[in-house]
């Protein structure tokens, strides 16, 4: 194994009505603070000159603006929801750089929304003449399945989001789990040893579908991350005054954090 130096950047540390909430004239929506403008979740994670991005939600080109990014080389999704994929339709400038398809990857019920939301784009016969030049990977389902990219290893860990089973990734060091309720045994058994560990926490009350932040909180101190960060945050939830709850070592994430990470070759990901 050999580690890669990279870094993480949240593009969107937000719920899927983003902050501020429209219609609402709460604290945290009227804030001044620039951390609590949280638009929809996703994650840019650059290393070894290749950049790859985790959903690419409906703010995606405002996000991709803000980060100058110019270029892509993969996109790995984690389920279905509109502030996870609606973005996808702006790949299409970045996409016409390549000289081969972009690789999007995703699991069974993700790659079936995908394509029936974006049909125009997948569909083979009177295709729209300059929709996105993107080829969609079905990629393993199993626990810690391997999707090899560009010399790193991102494994799919199993997570759930209330009713449903979603995706959520291990890539060395560092793992990203939006959008989740809770953590099987098997997936905690998958975490083991991070530098890094990114976990859903919307609010202070429980929610049927997301962690909440005492939830989030009990995981961290069950998987012992060396640093942890919470994201897919609602408006109940002031950055600074959260921030300052926190125990040693755990953080808010805000849009434009960068973090930076191993990103470690994993033996076995073919």
């Amino acid at each position: 194994m050999s580690a890669k130096p990279a870094t993480l950047t949240f593009l969107g540390s937000g719920t899927s009505m983003g902050v501020p909430t429209l219609g609402c004239g709460c604290a945290v929506c009227n804030s001044s603070d620039p951390h609590n403008r949280r638009t929809r979740p996703s994650v840019m994670i650059a290393y070894d000159g290749h950049i790859v991005l985790i959903d690419t939600g409906p703010d995606f080109h405002a996000q991709a603006l803000r980060e100058g990014i110019t270029r892509l080389d993969a996109v790995l999704y984690t389920h279905s929801h509109a502030d996870h994929i609606l973005g996808m339709d702006d790949l299409r400038p970045l996409s016409f750089k390549n000289p081969e398809f972009l690789p999007l990857y995703a699991d069974n019920p993700t790659a079936d929304a995908i394509e029936r939301v974006f049909d125009y784009t997948f569909r083979t016969t009177n295709r729209y003449p300059t929709s996105a030049r993107v080829k969609l990977h079905r990629i393993d389902e199993k626990p810690g399945a391997p999707t090899p990219l560009f010399g790193a290893c991102f494994r799919r860990i199993p997570v759930t989001h209330g009713r449903q089973e979603i995706t959520g990734y291990r890539f060395g060091s560092a793992a990203y789990l939006t959008d989740m309720s809770t953590l099987t045994e098997t997936a905690m058994g998958l975490l083991q040893g991070l530098d890094v560990l990114i976990l859903d926490a919307l609010r202070r009350e429980p929610h049927p579908s997301h962690s909440h932040l005492a939830n989030s909180i009990a995981i961290v101190e069950k998987l012992k991350p060396k640093r942890a960060f919470f994201t897919h945050i609602g408006h109940d939830l002031d950055h600074a005054v959260t921030e300052a709850e926190l125990p040693s070592g755990v953080h808010m994430a805000y849009d434009g954090l960068k973090i930076d990470f191993d990103i470690t070759d994993l033996e076995g990901c073919a």
